[in-house]
């Protein structure tokens, strides 16, 4: 059997990966234009939280009365962003693939006809099946003018080597909230311009309005419900309430669009639109065709499109799979960080809150305390968690056992007499939990 991949980015290599430990005869050939590793590796998750990981330090000594601030040196930031990144060098990817024994082919491949994958200025290459992990690219927006200045994407302002003395970020979702704080803490000034009525606008508004404040605290300029009407050389953003910002740089950041089209996928049944790539629950976008990743539009998460990815493999092994998106964890790695899980609205649910600052652990943590909360959602006939949402330290990593309760549908009765750690954030579970029993029939 042959399998081709459309696409090497994290979500095609963990295919590979998941495919070749299911079966150790598979002839399996990866096809991408770009780095082996692709947007997550080279140009988003870890190049971005390797530089917030420096701002990120440098706050913290601001919070700690026993050490002196200090600003991240610039140099040393660069050098341990593009260490992390094997400067932009995807030979480890390689060496991946080779392990796995698959085929790579460099270039821009697309279906010329059943069966068959043409990569441009390379070879054909026939196969019996075939699996879409094209990924998804920066959008960006029709405003006028945005052509006459050479904008940044995402891209541009994870491999700088400099730091704008003036910066302007159009969107405030997690890519532009995540490089506002990054490049303010580095020493830009920063003025964020956001459409919507409130900051991070997919996640739970009191995480958006956090945030907000922590930012403004911070000394960055947040918009909201304000549009870029038009751009300037200089640069010069005219706003929708008539004012007007001054920058040196203007870093666009509103939303990713799917990489479906040009991919000759209406010729072998594939159905494809701007929400991305119909599949079932075993990723099958048409017959021996499955798709994953950021192109079925089912969520834009480098986890989302590894779970995909091991789904597919499964069924293309012929195991029993469906997958189950029940509790999709997502994190944005601002200081402090929010985490989400679930449903986190809803007014068939009982919620409830508790502060951090309740916590033991944030006294050991910061001084002054900074906010952050735990909010918890549940099904109230059933008793069981259907999402959270958290904003503190570290809560990227203690939302694991959140995700977990959420996907296993464990009762609130055993969350509860669940032991928690002291001192730890985790702690907090347990008073927002009793907090929540409270308010279950």
């Amino acid at each position: 059997m042959r399998v081709v991949v459309l696409g090497g980015g994290s979500t095609g290599e963990h295919f590979v990966g998941a495919l070749r430990r299911l079966d150790a005869d598979v002839e399996i050939t990866l096809v991408e234009t770009r780095l082996v590793g692709g947007e997550c590796t080279f140009y988003a998750c870890i190049p971005t939280k390797t530089m917030l990981r420096s701002v990120e330090l440098s706050s913290a000594l601001d919070h700690a009365p026993s050490f002196r601030s200090q600003r991240p040196d610039e140099a040393g930031v660069w050098e341990w962003r593009d260490w992390a990144t094997d400067n932009w060098d995807d030979a480890a990817g390689l060496k991946f693939l080779e392990e796995n024994r698959t085929g790579f082919v460099r270039g821009y491949g697309r279906v010329v006809r059943p069966g068959v994958i043409a990569v441009e200025d390379g070879p054909e290459l026939e196969y019996d099946r075939l699996v879409i992990a094209t990924g998804s690219a920066p959008a960006i927006p029709p405003v006028e003018g945005l052509d006459s200045v050479d904008y940044w994407t995402n891209e541009d302002a994870a491999r700088t080597h400099s730091i704008p003395k003036r910066l302007a970020i159009m969107g405030g979702g997690p890519v532009g909230a995540e490089f506002a704080q990054f490049f303010a803490g580095m020493g830009s000034q920063v003025t964020l311009v956001e459409h919507g009525p409130r900051l991070l606008g997919r996640v739970h508004e009191e995480a958006g309005a956090l945030i907000a404040d922590v930012f403004r605290t911070e000394g960055i300029d947040v918009r909201l419900s304000t549009d870029v009407v038009r751009v300037e050389p200089g640069v010069r953003l005219t706003l929708s309430d008539d004012s007007t910002v001054d920058a040196d740089t203007l870093l666009v950041a509103t939303g990713r669009k799917l990489h479906v089209q040009g991919l000759g996928l209406e010729d072998i049944g594939v159905k494809a639109g701007l929400g991305g790539i119909e599949v079932d629950g075993r990723m099958r976008a048409a017959e021996n065709v499955w798709a994953i990743g950021d192109v079925t539009g089912v969520a834009l998460f480098t986890h989302i499109g590894k779970y995909q990815a091991r789904v597919a493999a499964a069924d293309m092994a012929g195991r029993p799979v469906e997958a189950d998106y029940r509790a999709i964890p997502a994190g944005i790695f601002t200081d402090p960080e929010v985490a989400t899980v679930g449903r986190t609205d809803g007014d068939d649910l009982v919620s409830a809150r508790w502060e951090l600052t309740a916590t033991s652990r944030m006294a050991t943590y910061e001084k002054p305390k900074r906010d952050g909360f735990l909010r918890l959602f549940a099904d109230p006939e059933k008793r069981v968690l259907v999402g959270a949402v958290a904003v503190g330290p570290q809560a990227t990593e203690w939302l694991g056992q959140l995700t977990l309760a959420v996907r296993a549908a464990v009762p609130v009765d055993v969350l509860l007499d669940t032991i928690q750690p002291f001192p730890s954030f985790s702690e907090g579970i347990f008073w927002c939990l009793r907090e929540l029993d409270d308010r279950l029939p």
